[in-house]
């Protein structure tokens, strides 16, 4: 048997249609993980998809110390795991000071007794967080022990990931669970970029092996991002904590994509405006009417544009006194790469994090080629008339398509970055936009025209200037007019409309009205938009094409960045400064350049992983150290930022800042004043724990408190108040039934719905529930009615919620038999039901 090992499920789902000689594999289950098996020349194969990596870098809980042996970690299994820990950091016995008798006290947490613990969220830890050993943990168990199945009774392995550093790492950590129960199994890698029959089908029949050189390089920007992230989070967080809910998130490519956007805000806030003066009005001819501008452009000083202006002031005429035509030449674009596609998505409205995972999924189902690529060439191989032809089948591209065709050998532009692991993206199939949706065809059809740009000639602008007299004063007038398509003839995108002027000579005179002088003052640098940011981070060298999107997405989950085009907020702007003040070489974007190298050198085979990931943690430890010496003065620098990152509103009975907090003690949620112990308001936080929260601007105009916006997991976001005894939030009680438990009992007993004026959550109780103890959990939002009706497999009520997706009828017991039954042992969530047994 053959084992194929892809990415995803959907991934070696397509793979084994491709590869099948009946093009039906069929769909089977090893545990719980999907697998296909089909028949290929003679031989039985099947194909797994993992779900990415399978397994995850994490540190050790613990760091110990013994004489003769040094640091060390022990990992789940037992493993020791070395530590290469400098002799600069204090080792075990730790002072933990003295107790009131004389006799030493246990130090207290990180520091143990042979050792440190460097798992809690503790500065002292950190410099030792910074050397603790990686280890790869289980990240898909069930996966894992699939996979392991499968490898048991393979006669060949072939790997089958992506092929980028990324995918290279998934497809090593997936050989090494092989290699645990099958070790001499023959294994190769097959390379492709595209799920088309005539791509796969090449990538199997010229397997290569499995590049372990880029897997390491992938390994090594996982560890370096696992430790820079780990230890300056950790830092940023407990500087100023405070109980503020938001962890400050930080990291090796993420604090320097920040400081690209607050460098850019602080540019704009220390903008001087100058003042200038233009002179514009309308000019017709014929009919035909235009705008004509003084040829001056920008008058600088305020007299003399009052000196033109009067003479130009009340004018109703003017005399043409030469007209200049002349053609610009427009050159078809380069193929797309990831960051050029990424840049012309955003233009349209998408943003770089959206584009990809639509990206991901058009590759998937076969309509583009892989969308992680520098290249910007197309390879030789790429029959770039047989891709044309296909597009044909699209209407909208079929009098393009046959234009092409028919002008001769098919030609495509070449961009500047040309490497050999994949193409530029491409469309490897036609796509029906009627089965798209929206976006996902937006993005397809930018793919498929700029493809198809790229094949065309070049676009022939015709500009025409006239100059115009008017009571003495030049002006000037112009038109840009599209004469020859070329390739605008399929890619519109980024064109002007043509600027038409009528026909005129020189000595036409010109009707000339609406001459006005208007004060205008130069503006600042203009913020970045998500498309701009990502070309300057690829300038920059922050991140990779994979990566990018990603970064900037976590800069907008964590607040530090708002709208688009892009600014800071307050928080952003104040751990940038903190840093700039306290460890500047974070903060520049040289510095995780030069590591990028490294690891490009790592997958090239001119430097090892250990030894860039070495380096990385030397350059972050003398970075720690300078921010340890000021961790007071960085939570000081931030306090204010920290505090107006967890605002939600004001207080309604004192007037000071409400602020989203955790609490020590139960770990959850929740909105307090920071008036506090003086004013003890406090506030439940609408929705779960994992819920994203946004306070909105206008407090409730019922009760005065804050009111939220919250994000529930694949939900419709919604607002409430924080008030739960608000009159907005208030329900009235409803009867659902009566209790089961108090009839067996002998007496009567009324379930009521309630929503709780304290926490403000709903559920179901009995009217003697100090007696019986009965209740029933509810969902949290909708509109509740009682049915009438019990569940016929254990009595309890039947209720009926509203959704945005119309009425839901439930049992209200989550033990019910009937739900295990419908589950079919599947996971389900534990029922809070309570029943006291007298």
């Amino acid at each position: 048997m053959v084992l194929v090992i892809a990415e995803k499920n959907d991934a070696a789902k397509q793979i084994a249609r491709l590869l099948s000689e009946s093009g039906k594999p069929e769909n089977d289950k090893v545990y719980d993980t999907p697998v296909y098996r089909f028949r290929r020349g003679g031989d039985d194969w099947v194909a797994v998809g993992l779900r990415g990596h399978i397994l995850a870098p994490d540190f050790p809980r613990e760091l110990h110390y013994a004489d003769g042996e040094g640091w060390f970690a022990v990992d789940e299994d037992g493993e020791v795991l070395a530590a290469d820990v400098p002799d600069t950091l204090p080792r075990p016995p730790f002072d933990g000071g003295l107790k009131k008798d004389g006799t030493p006290k246990k130090p207290r947490k990180p520091y143990l007794p042979d050792g440190i613990d460097i798992k809690g969220w503790k500065v002292p830890s950190l410099p030792y967080l910074v050397w603790a050993p990686v280890e790869k943990k289980p990240a898909e168990k069930g996966i894992i022990r699939a996979l392991k199945n499968l490898a048991k009774k393979a006669d060949e392995v072939v790997i089958a990931t992506d092929f980028d550093r990324e995918g290279e790492l998934i497809g090593s950590d997936a050989l090494s669970q092989v290699r645990m129960v099958n070790p001499d199994v023959p294994v190769t890698r097959a390379r492709y970029s595209a799920y088309t029959k005539a791509e796969i089908d090449h990538a199997f029949d010229n397997l290569v092996e499995l590049d372990q050189d880029l897997a390491d390089a992938g390994e090594s920007r996982q560890y370096i991002d696992l430790i820079w992230g780990a230890a300056l989070t950790r830092y940023l967080t407990m500087a100023r904590y405070g109980g503020f809910g938001n962890v400050r998130s930080a990291g090796r490519v993420q604090t320097p994509t920040l400081a690209l956007v607050v460098e850019r805000e602080r540019e704009r806030q220390a903008f001087v405006p100058e003042d200038y003066w233009v002179i514009q009005g309308m000019g017709e001819k014929d009919g035909e009417e235009f705008r004509i501008s003084h040829a001056k452009g920008r008058f600088w000083k305020a007299e003399e544009a009052e000196e033109a202006f009067a003479a130009v002031k009340g004018a109703t005429e003017g005399t043409v006194c030469a007209v200049t035509r002349k053609s610009r030449t427009s050159k078809p674009p380069a193929p797309f790469n990831t960051t050029s596609l990424q840049a012309a998505a955003a233009a349209e409205g998408l943003a770089p994090g959206r584009t990809m995972r639509l990206a991901e999924s058009l590759y998937m189902d076969g309509l583009i080629s892989y969308p992680r690529v520098d290249n910007t060439v197309y390879p030789s191989s790429l029959d770039l008339a047989a891709t044309a032809k296909a597009l044909r089948k699209v209407p909208a591209y079929a009098p393009v398509v046959d234009q092409i065709l028919s002008g001769g050998p098919v030609k495509a532009t070449r961009g500047k970055q040309e490497t050999t692991d994949h193409p530029p993206i491409y469309p490897t199939a036609p796509a029906d936009p009627d089965k798209l949706e929206p976006a996902a065809w937006k993005l397809y059809n930018l793919v498929a025209r700029r493809f198809l740009a790229t094949l065309m000639g070049p676009a022939v602008i015709e500009g025409t200037k006239v100059e115009i007299d008017v009571a003495g004063q030049p002006f000037l007038a112009s038109g840009d007019v599209l004469k020859t398509k070329g390739y605008r003839a399929i890619y519109p995108y980024g064109l002007k409309k043509d600027e038409q002027l009528p026909a005129m000579a020189e000595g036409d005179a010109v009707a000339v009205r609406d001459v006005a002088c208007e004060a205008k003052q130069t503006e600042p640098p203009a913020r970045y938009s998500q498309g701009r940011l990502i070309q300057e981070m690829e300038r920059r060298g922050l991140g990779t094409k994979s990566t990018r999107a990603s970064i900037i997405d976590r800069l907008f989950q964590v607040k530090y960045l708002k709208n688009n085009p892009v600014e800071p907020s307050q928080l952003g702007m104040a751990i940038i400064d903190a840093l700039d003040r306290f460890a500047p070489t974070i903060t520049t974007p040289e510095m995780t350049s030069t590591l990028e190298d490294d690891m490009t050198r790592v997958s090239e085979g001119a430097t090892s992983e250990a030894a860039v990931v070495d380096r990385s943690r030397a350059l972050l430890a003398g970075m720690m150290d300078d921010l340890i010496e000021h961790t007071d003065d960085l939570g000081e620098a931030i306090a204010d930022a920290v505090t107006a990152d967890a605002r939600v509103g004001a207080c309604p009975k004192c007037g000071k800042d409400l602020v989203l907090k955790n609490s020590a003690k139960t770990r959850s949620r929740f909105i307090g004043c920071m008036g506090w112990p003086d004013c003890d308001v406090t506030y439940p936080v609408p929705g779960r724990n994992t819920d994203k929260i946004e306070p909105l601007e206008e407090p409730c105009p019922e009760c005065g408190a804050p009111r939220l916006k919250v994000w529930p997991f694949r939900s419709k976001p919604y607002e409430q108040c924080v008030n739960p005894v608000c009159p907005t939030n208030r329900e009235p009680d409803v009867v659902v039934g009566t209790c089961p438990v108090c009839a067996e009992a002998g007496r009567h007993g009324d379930l009521v719905a309630h929503k709780s004026e304290k926490t403000g959550k709903r559920f179901i109780r009995c009217t003697n529930y100090d007696e019986c103890g009965v209740s029933y959990p509810l969902p949290q939002r909708g509109k509740l009615s009682a049915t009438g009706e019990t569940c016929p497999h254990c009595g309890a009520p039947v209720v009926e919620v509203e959704t945005d997706r119309g009425p839901w009828r439930i049992c209200v017991n989550m033990d019910c038999p009937g739900k295990e039954k419908k589950a079919k042992g599947a996971p389900r969530g534990r029922a809070r039901t309570a029943r006291k047994r007298s």
